[in-house]
């Protein structure tokens, strides 16, 4: 017999039992998950690593490829913020994988991360050195074996340095155009047009490439399109611009030394000197703001006033950009002398008299300086000026200044070649024959050498063959496969359990 009173008992309980089941869907459906605060860097990138949806108060171990490199602990709802981990100093580019585990259980999520070094602007980055501190790959064993990748022909000369930003190879040519290549295949992405040569070498800061142009102008480029962001008229671009906490920074044929706004392009401050800043470019640390000028000076200038901090006076014209480290400015002049400069005083710690002009920019590295005079490659000790080596190429080695990267010094020569010597030693390692001068200096990054000519090419040297490839993408890793370091100890941020289950 139908019963009404227990069909409104199972109505009444409906309602929660569709709440229960709603609850339990979310329960099951909630999986691990983590972010990482940034998705790419260079080898020891600090990689804070933030979870959620694990177990609430267990310790979770965060990997990098399969190596166990933190232990942290979830909160009450299961989440974990910026657990520190650091890409390994021998992780090759390409893309890796970072994996929060949860301990006694395969429960777990995964995140890659992509192993990339960036050669930004014409000196590396702002300071000048011309050193690739995170280059892996090529070594001096590996760089005697180097082998033509590929090659971009453009309608003119290539005397622009390239630089080399998440994947892509910005430079400029004879052809008046600003170039975006693919770094791995050499395709086009994009070119934009000036008016005139586009000499200088680009810097890349926060998606914008800026660039020189002998149309007196310099360009504020989208990277990703090419598409223009901004103009800013300036006589006679010839210096690279240098481009340091929002702000872009460089030297002009009127005398003037010009911050800009590296966003709108309008214009912060300019520093007259007695004449042409043109051809040195500035280099930029802790605040400071240094270049060499037509006048004969070294100029060092408070970056967000523009006041002059101090000046150094040498015999002749200064066409060499200056490389800061250690608390030291390198730089060269027309009056045959490398000098030592006290980056905060200015005061000489010495002077080196090559008995010939220097045009070439100084690199530093390792204790050693490195600049081209003449037709040959020196290195000096950085402290005392001792000349260690010196490397004698077919012709003029004052346009392409040297870059250093893992042992090696690379460097264009009047004679067609391209160089590669050992940065201990000075012994020839490699050369690779264009057919006509490389006035661009190179850039290394990710291992590959990428260099212009006034052949009208950009080329791009890797190793083909052998264990140094160019690049290595690790396999995802399996989480049952994972093997737990129980030696680690807990890292902040620390949850507060009663009884963690470790």
């Amino acid at each position: 017999m139908f019963n009404p009173r227990k069909r409104s008992q199972s109505n009444h309980f409906l309602p929660y039992l569709f709440i229960a089941c709603l609850l339990f869907s979310e329960i099951a459906s909630a999986a691990p998950s983590i972010s990482l605060s940034k998705k790419s860097g260079p080898p020891t990138s600090k990689i804070l690593v933030s979870g959620g949806g694990f177990k609430p108060n267990v310790g979770v171990d965060i990997f990098f490829d399969t190596k166990d490199k933190a232990l942290v602990v979830t909160n009450g709802e299961g989440e974990f913020r910026n657990a520190g981990i650091y890409a390994p100093r021998r992780a090759r580019p390409g893309e890796h994988w970072v994996t929060a585990l949860e301990r006694n259980n395969d429960k777990g999520a995964q995140e890659p991360f992509v192993v990339q070094t960036n050669w930004s602007q014409l000196g590396f980055d702002a300071d000048g050195t011309r050193l690739n501190a995170y280059e892996n790959v090529l070594n001096p064993k590996a760089a005697g074996s180097l082998d033509l990748n590929w090659s971009y022909t453009t309608g003119s000369g290539v005397f622009s340095s390239p630089a080399v930003v998440n994947g892509v190879v910005y430079f400029g040519s004879g052809d008046s155009n600003v170039y975006a290549l693919n770094a791995h295949t050499g395709a086009r992405i994009w070119n934009y047009t000036t008016g005139l040569v586009a000499g200088t070498s680009p810097a890349v800061a926060n998606g914008v490439v800026y660039i020189g142009s002998w149309d007196n102008n310099l360009y504020a480029l989208n990277a990703h399109t090419g598409a223009k962001v901004w103009t800013q008229s300036i006589s006679d671009v010839l210096s690279s611009p240098a481009v340091a906490n929002g702000a872009v920074y460089v030297g002009s044929e009127d005398g003037n030394i010009y911050a800009l706004n590296a966003r709108t392009g309008a214009k912060l401050w300019s520093y007259q000197t007695g004449s042409c800043c043109g051809v040195s470019s500035p280099a930029v640390a802790n605040g400071v703001v240094y270049i060499g000028s037509a006048d004969r000076n070294i100029y060092a200038l408070n970056a967000r006033t523009g006041a002059k901090l101090w000046s150094y006076s040498t015999g002749d014209q200064v066409s060499s950009s200056p490389s800061v480290a250690n608390g030291v400015v390198y730089i060269a002049s027309q009056d045959h002398n490398v000098y030592a400069l006290n980056s905060r005083t200015g005061a000489k710690l010495w002077s080196y008299s090559t008995g010939d002009p220097i045009f070439s920019s100084t690199a530093v590295a390792n204790g050693l300086v490195y600049f081209g005079v003449g037709s040959s490659i020196d290195a000096l000790s950085a402290q005392t000026c001792n000349l260690l080596w010196s490397y004698e190429t077919g012709g003029c080695c004052e346009e392409s200044s040297p870059a250093v990267a893992n042992g090696v010094v690379y460097v264009g020569s009047a004679d067609g070649n391209l160089y590669a010597l050992n940065a201990r030693t000075g012994a020839r390692l490699w050369n690779y024959p264009t057919g006509t001068t490389v006035g661009s200096s190179p850039a290394v990054a990710n291992g590959v050498v990428y260099v212009g000519s006034d052949d009208s090419n950009l080329y791009a040297f890797r190793r083909m063959h052998g264990p140094a490839k160019q690049e290595v993408d690790s396999k995802r890793p399996d989480l049952k496969t994972l093997h737990l370091d129980f030696s680690l100890k807990v890292s902040p941020p620390r949850a507060t359990p009663s009884s963690p289950e470790l």
